[in-house]
């Protein structure tokens, strides 16, 4: 069951969770027994600590005061967590009100944003307030990360008050999965851990020049012919409509959003090469596995194009219930530049036939766009410039900062450096409030391109740690973000990352404990 974003008026979702012990005990290494000191990323706006601690223990119990599939499903969720973190299982049950009981309770807060929450941790109590149950969603990710194991063997959460919401409505990553197939098995893991760094947006490349990786029922070769390979000559692969269906499922059932793409006019010989007609020559394109870029195009006057693009955009906008269709738009340099606008101009209006916003990478902002339509900025100021001239808002993805495929320093194994080193301090320490105007942007995304690396461990090396403290800039003020504060939290997601087999750049700029 997908979950919905519905906004509890009248109604609470209390997750009730009884103690019998609420006694003191030493603590491990793992982390302090000070509310939030160097567990949560990211970062919520205000932690206050009391300076004791709840110990999860066999009685624990979770209880819903409302019946809604919504929230039921929040609350399961909790308990399937809970679970695998500690190996206690937790009943769920209607609410009522106990003696020695922790109460997780989600209520109308003060605030507007569909993600805000508060946690009130008491010995004896823990209270959850939200609005939503996206909110409280959000909040369950905080509860996660801090519960930790004594050396006595307790299971405990320290106790005080955290208040919380995002900055940015839209937090992101995008994966390459057209250079390099990944599968629905590990994409279901990925997914995982966004939602525990509350990252709602998970941008899928689906095509370009190396590999079409989407089934489109109307047009058939595209994934018989052009998902057949990827860089370097591998066996390629496609998502099913169906398996596509399974994923936007499980990423909305833990709030994110699937944001699909079609890349063109350019990066497009996957598609041209399964369906000549598409690129209006007498010539039927090789299939191509290398690692160049801008050689590609669609014969952007032809109406067969145009049903082309029509069926694709019907079909997927079908199976992805998101608001939004992302079209790439991106170093189409054998397009001329008339041809370029026409097409984008045209598709525009395609994918709002279909209900959806248009998101385009910078180049984009070309065409004449109405204000509805997202530019992503990765490069040439000038055109985002453009866009918000254009009252068009902006997704920010600056190369320098936020291109995962970037090489981490002159040692890293793999990546590009076509715009420089990205550390893991490179990343983070910078402020998205001051490339454009707040009001002209959404959000941030940071995009791992896959041409240098085919395994899911290489795909995790390259990601993290950087995508932590990308996910970070989405969520947390200016006024809260500090490097060398954020690299001792940074440390202490050495656990999560290792127990749940979670491949990383142990960068030596960062004190990870043994």
């Amino acid at each position: 069951m997908i979950l919905k974003k519905a906004i509890l008026t009248c109604s609470v979702l209390t997750l009730t969770l009884f103690s019998n012990s609420c006694t003191s005990s030493k603590h491990s290494t793992e982390t302090n027994s000070q509310l939030g000191f160097n567990t949560l990323i990211p970062k919520p706006l205000s932690v206050s600590s009391t300076d004791s601690h709840f110990t999860i223990d066999e009685a624990i119990r979770i209880q819903l005061d409302n019946n809604s599939t919504e929230l039921s499903e929040v609350g399961l969720f909790l308990k399937t967590e809970l679970e695998k973190r500690t190996g206690i299982s937790a009943s769920i049950k209607s609410f009522e009100v106990g003696p020695s009981s922790m109460y997780i309770i989600i209520k109308n807060l003060d605030s507007d944003n569909p993600e805000a929450y508060e946690l009130d941790i008491t010995e004896n109590a823990l209270y959850l307030s939200s609005n939503t149950s996206e909110g409280a969603f959000r909040g369950i990710q905080t509860i996660l990360q801090l519960i930790h194991h004594t050396d006595t063997g307790d299971w405990i959460i320290p106790t005080g008050m955290i208040k919380d919401e995002p900055q940015y409505a839209y937090r992101g990553t995008m994966l390459d999965v057209s250079r390099h197939f990944f599968g629905v098995d590990y994409l279901k893991k990925y997914i995982d851990i966004l939602a525990y760094y509350k990252i709602n947006h998970l941008h899928l490349h689906l095509s370009d020049d190396q590999g079409w990786r989407i089934e489109i029922k109307s047009w058939p070769l595209l994934t018989e012919i052009g998902g057949s390979t990827d860089v370097g000559g591998g066996p390629g692969g496609f998502y099913t409509q169906e398996d596509f269906k399974e994923l936007v499922e499980y990423a909305a059932q833990r709030f994110i959003t699937i944001v699909p793409e079609i890349d063109m006019p350019g990066h497009s010989n996957a598609a041209t090469a399964s369906y000549p007609i598409l690129n209006g020559t007498d010539t039927t394109p090789e299939l191509y596995t290398g690692k160049k870029v801008g050689f590609s195009t669609f014969d952007t006057r032809s109406d067969t194009v145009y049903a082309f693009v029509d069926d694709v955009i019907r079909e997927i906008s079908a199976i992805s219930p998101g608001p939004y269709f992302h079209v790439g738009g991106d170093e189409s340099h054998v397009t001329e530049d008339a041809d370029y606008i026409y097409f984008i101009n045209r598709v525009e209006k395609i994918v709002q036939k279909y209900g959806k916003r248009m998101i385009g990478w910078t180049e984009v902002a070309q065409a004449d766009l109405d204000s509805t339509s997202i530019a992503q900025y990765w490069v040439h100021p000038e055109k985002a410039a453009m866009a918000i001239q254009k009252n068009m808002q902006l997704i920010l993805s600056p190369a320098e900062r936020t291109y995962l495929d970037m090489k981490y320093d002159s040692l890293s194994p793999f990546g590009y450096n076509w715009i420089g080193y990205i550390s893991v301090e490179h990343a983070y320490d910078w402020n998205p409030e001051e490339y454009f105007e707040d009001g002209d942007v959404i959000g941030i995304e940071a995009p791992l391109w896959s041409e240098n690396f085919s395994t899911a461990d290489s795909l995790e090396f390259m990601a993290f740690p950087r995508l932590i403290g990308i996910a970070e800039l989405g969520w947390t003020t200016k006024s809260n973000r500090n490097w060398m504060e954020y690299k001792e939290r940074l440390a202490h997601q050495a656990y999560y990352l290792r127990r749940n087999n979670i491949n990383f750049f142990a960068s030596p700029d960062i004190d990870w404990p043994k």
